[in-house]
């Protein structure tokens, strides 16, 4: 059996990101019931180098959302990066997820050779479609999904494995 371009995609994305918003949900309930501001938990980061909570889950969605539909030669769906609470959060997510299931795989499929070039700040890549989904999109995905639970991990979330992987 052969896998397909959506198949390593689609479901990929939206598995992450419906597992990331679970996780989010346990850090913001440990955040009330220890009564943190949410601000303080949002721009949590693990070292002062990297980026905190609420930018990792904005990159994470990016990366989902902008991947299926550079796989496409779609136009890509913006948002404005301004979430401040976990409400947001999760409506950022939800608009994500809402956003991916609208592609078919006659849309995705084929995509293996796709041209995709994106601006970077080292300056432009370019990539085949496969190796952008398979070298740039999954890893950064997962990257910053990792980088969220750990953080809200840190923060004394009441979170495992599990929580993180999602039911099969």
């Amino acid at each position: 059996m052969t896998l397909s371009m959506y198949q390593a995609s689609v479901p990929v994305f939206l598995r992450a990101l419906t597992n990331l918003s679970h996780v989010l949900k346990k850090g913001e309930a440990h955040t009330s019931a220890r009564s943190v501001s949410e601000d303080v938990i949002l721009q949590t980061r693990l070292i002062p180098d990297m980026l905190p909570l609420a930018r990792q889950v904005q990159i994470a969605t990016d990366m989902a959302k902008n991947g299926v539909a550079r796989l496409a030669g779609a136009e890509l769906l913006k948002f404005e990066d301004n979430e401040t609470t976990f409400e947001q959060l999760q409506a950022r997510i939800e608009r994500a997820i809402d956003y991916i299931k609208t592609f078919k795989p006659e849309q995705v499929d084929g995509s293996e050779t796709r041209q995709v070039t994106i601006k970077t700040r080292n300056g432009d890549q370019t990539f085949e479609g496969d190796a952008y989904l398979l070298h740039f999109v999954l890893p950064n995905l997962f990257f910053h999904c990792t980088t969220a639970y750990a953080i809200l991990r840190v923060a004394g979330a009441d979170l495992g494995k599990s929580d993180f992987i999602g039911k099969a």
